[in-house]
C-alpha cells in the first residue's frame, strides 16, 4: 500500500472535485475518485492523476444511499489504504424554482445528498481516522456554498438551508474530534464556472449573476480547490471549524 497521503474526494469527476483531485495528486497524495453516474468523467480525473505520479480509483456511489456511502469507504480500504484526509464535495441543488413550486421528493433528494451524505461519510471518517479508534488523525474539508448565508430566494432556499446544515455540522464536528487528532474545515465557494447551474435548469446563471460579484467574474474550480488543499494540509495545522469563502466577494 502507498506511504503517500491518501485522500476521498466526494463527486469529483467534474467541477471542483475534479480540481481538487488533480490538485492534490500534485501536492503528493493518492486520490480516490467518487462519482454517481459519469464514470468517463471520472476515468479522466483519474488519469490526470496517475499522470501526476499518484495513485488514483475510481469509485461508483450515490451519496444520498446509506449502503453506498458505506461500499465507497471500504473499496478505499480495500484499494488504496488507511485514509488520511476526506473531502465531501458531492452535491446537488435541485431544480430552481420558489419554494412552493419545488416538489417534496426533490427537496427530499437535496438533503439526502447534502446532507445526510456528509453525516454518514463522516462517521465512517472517524471510525477511520480517529485516534479513539486505533487511526492516526487526519483532516476533512467539507464543501458548503454561499447560499447557506445568502438563502437562495426565489431559486434555492432548500439547498441553502442544506449547506446551513453542513456549517453547523462542521463547527460541531470540529469540536467533537480535536481530541481524535481531526480537523474538520469548510469550504463555501460562490459562483463558479461549473455544470451545476445547467443542471439546475439555468445554464445563463453565471452570466446574469456576474455584475453582483464584486469582482466581477465567477470563479473556477482551480481557485476553490486552492483552499481545499490548504485547509486539508499541515499549513493549516491551527485551523479547525473555519468556512473560508471563496465568492470574489460576494
Amino acid at each position: 500500500m502507498s506511504k503517500r497521503p491518501i485522500v476521498l474526494i466526494t463527486g469529483a469527476g467534474r467541477g471542483i472535485g475534479a480540481a481538487t483531485a488533480k490538485l492534490a495528486a500534485s501536492r503528493g497524495y493518492d486520490v480516490a475518485v467518487n462519482y454517481k453516474t459519469d464514470s468517463n468523467s471520472a476515468a479522466a480525473a483519474v488519469a490526470a492523476v496517475k499522470a501526476q505520479g499518484g495513485n488514483a480509483i475510481a469509485v461508483p456511489g450515490d451519496m444520498g444511499d446509506e449502503g453506498d456511502v458505506e461500499r465507497m469507504f471500504n473499496t478505499v480500504d480495500d484499494k488504496l489504504g488507511a485514509l488520511t484526509h476526506f473531502v465531501y464535495n458531492a452535491g446537488i441543488t435541485g431544480r430552481a424554482s420558489r419554494l412552493e413550486d419545488a416538489s417534496s421528493a426533490m427537496m427530499k433528494q437535496v438533503m439526502d445528498v447534502n446532507v445526510m451524505g456528509a453525516l454518514w461519510s463522516m462517521q465512517h471518517v472517524i471510525r477511520r481516522m480517529s485516534k479513539k479508534h486505533g487511526g492516526n488523525g487526519g483532516s476533512a474539508v467539507l464543501i458548503s456554498s454561499m447560499a447557506a448565508t445568502l438563502g437562495g430566494p426565489n431559486e434555492y432556499t432548500w439547498y441553502a438551508a442544506s449547506k446551513a446544515a453542513v456549517e453547523s455540522m462542521v463547527v460541531g464536528l470540529s469540536k467533537e474530534l480535536t481530541g481524535d487528532g481531526i480537523r474538520v474545515n469548510c469550504v463555501s465557494p460562490g459562483m463558479i464556472a461549473t455544470t451545476i447551474h445547467a443542471a439546475g435548469g439555468q445554464p445563463d446563471r453565471l452570466e446574469r449573476l456576474a455584475p453582483m460579484i464584486p469582482m466581477g467574474r465567477p470563479g473556477e474550480p482551480e481557485e476553490v480547490a486552492e483552499a481545499v488543499l490548504f485547509l486539508l494540509s499541515d499549513a493549516a495545522s491551527y485551523i479547525t471549524g473555519t468556512v473560508l469563502r471563496v465568492s470574489g466577494g460576494r
